[in-house]
């Protein structure tokens, strides 16, 4: 499997937010919600700053250890789970919900970058070693974003009335899914060694966190990446502090309105808005927010109900019944791992920005942000088309409709462009103006409301002609929609449509090792990766 890979600014893409592209700039008005540059010596400051936190190292290492009994694993992840214990070494961490089957692309993009970083960073600075870690968001309770896949162009659904976090969801019915799978995929070189994984981790697992689990530990588990089930009664007992001055006295939400405040100041567009109470209150199938009722609180959608006191001594004695919103996970996360970066999509870095001075007010180091990588994957058919209309891979992100206007232009045998007359026309216009000037200078503004209908009617004449050049293309047209069609599905990225295993079906391992190797470090960039057979 050859492959090779062209880097574009992600600011010539289109795709990404404001926020997004103001924080990879550098922008000063960014400056203050963030700690840690992305280069080597963000890196070192990070370092410093974790290495001043008491992390309790045992705890975690005790708890993955025991997660990580019900599986067969690689000898590199039982080494790095050892290696925790030390301090000098640290944690790369992405995180993600347990999407079936891993959801979108970019799930295995982000997991390959928190490897490629940690690899990298372990050779550049010899006196530390770097973990890659996958945390596993398996509270969420959006079964409606994490419960579908696209295959060939069709959205497959979970069908399933199972209610709370999806993680602690049973695999029932995700049989049907599979079958599917099997009749479309079976047929490619390793479409039945996929279907083999598929069927041991989710039809032989109790539960979709664990066959979450166990599918990441199979496809990653020789590059060392450790997996981290934070649904866990002693990980979350840390947290208990944090959890009760939310409760009692909304300190997150003020510290993040107020951050949210200066962002839209700047005019940036936050992500994720605070709640007065950021915990969802967690059973095996519930998972509801809680929320203030008077003197006391209830559980939403629900009629559980709680005194202040009985809501604390639920805390103290069970934990894990509480699982943090988008503000404070980011938080729990950090407080259990050796963290030092956090590689997230474009919407996870713009909550994060809201998050910094929750992080100082509770003393807890504030990880590098990093973009997580992102790629167009360009199979060989389709970059065969894209030469045969002299396009290149920056031109990737042209409307259809730009792409074939400069190529009509560019292979017509026909004048198309009115530009020489239009210019001819200011000239003609300009004369008229000193003409005029010198009878009554009241009707230069009649000479120039003349010329501008005069250039609007070239205009329209020009998009007329080239329209008409354009039905002489029709087969080059045909092409350039299957092109932009194959490459972004639904006119979104790729990597937010498709999944891994069509790609997984023919190339086997060897397509996570090329994204590996084709993964970026700190660079960045955006990938456009050709697969050259």
């Amino acid at each position: 499997m050859d492959c090779t890979c062209t880097h574009l600014p992600y600011q010539t893409t289109g795709h990404f937010s404001k926020i997004v592209l103001d924080y990879i700039e550098q922008s000063p008005a960014l400056r203050p919600f963030y700690s840690h540059e992305v280069n080597l010596d963000g890196i070192r400051s990070a370092i410093d700053a974790r290495k001043a936190f008491p992390t309790d190292r045992k705890l975690l290492t005790d708890e993955l250890k025991k997660q990580y009994s019900s599986v067969h694993t690689s000898e590199k992840v039982l080494l790095n789970l050892e290696s925790l214990k030390q301090e000098n070494v640290f944690t790369i961490c992405t995180a993600h919900q347990p999407n079936i089957f891993t959801g979108h692309l970019y799930f295995i993009y982000k997991i390959l970058h928190a490897v490629k970083l940690a690899d990298w960073l372990s050779s550049q600075l010899t006196d530390y070693k770097f973990v890659p870690v996958f945390y596993m968001g398996s509270e969420d309770a959006d079964l409606e974003e994490l419960g579908n896949i696209w295959l060939n162009g069709e959205k497959l659904s979970w069908e399933t009335q199972q209610s709370g976090a999806v993680g602690r969801m049973g695999t029932t019915g995700l049989e049907k899914i599979i079958e599917r799978i099997e009749g479309e995929l079976s047929v490619n070189e390793f479409g039945k060694e996929l279907v083999r994984l598929l069927k041991s981790c989710y039809l032989e697992t109790d539960n979709i966190q664990q066959a979450t689990f166990k599918l990441i530990n199979e496809l990653f588990g020789e590059y060392g990446l450790i997996v981290l089930i934070a649904d866990n009664h002693r990980l979350k007992r840390p947290m208990i502090p944090v959890f009760k001055q939310d409760i009692l006295e909304q300190k997150p939400s003020a510290l993040v309105g107020a951050s949210i405040d200066q962002l839209q100041q700047a005019g940036l567009k936050v992500q994720a808005n605070p709640r007065s109470i950021n915990l969802f209150y967690l059973q095996d199938n519930l998972r509801e927010r809680l929320k203030q009722n008077g003197s006391g609180l209830h559980v939403h959608n629900t009629d559980l109900a709680f005194s202040v006191d009985q809501i604390m001594q639920e805390l103290e004695e069970h934990p894990e019944n509480f699982s943090p919103n988008v503000i404070l996970r980011g938080l729990y996360q950090e407080t259990i791992l050796p963290d030092i970066a956090f590689i997230g999509g474009g919407g996870e870095l713009a909550y994060w920005l809201e998050l910094k001075s929750l992080f100082d007010h509770y003393q807890v180091p504030f990880p590098m942000l990093v973009l997580r990588n992102s790629f167009v994957i360009l199979e060989a058919k389709w970059k065969q088309k894209m030469q045969k209309l002299g396009l290149e891979e920056k031109d990737l992100f042209k409307s259809e409709w730009e792409l074939l206007d400069a190529f009509v232009k560019k292979e017509s045998g026909h004048q198309l462009s009115l530009e020489k007359e239009k210019q001819e026309l200011r000239e003609f216009y300009k004369k008229q103006q000193e003409v005029v000037s010198q009878v009554d200078k009241g009707l230069k503004q009649h000479i120039a409301a003349l010329e501008a209908k005069a250039l609007k009617k070239l205009d329209a004449l020009e998009k007329k002609m080239i329209r008409a050049e354009k039905r002489k293309f029709a087969e080059e047209q045909k092409q350039l929609h299957e092109l932009k069609e194959a490459l972004f599905p639904n006119g979104d990225l790729q990597e937010r449509v498709e999944n891994f295993m069509p790609y997984y079906a023919r190339w086997g391992r060897g397509f996570i090792q090329k994204i590996y190797e084709c993964s970026l470090k700190l660079e960045q960039e955006f990938v456009v990766l050709t697969l050259n057979d």
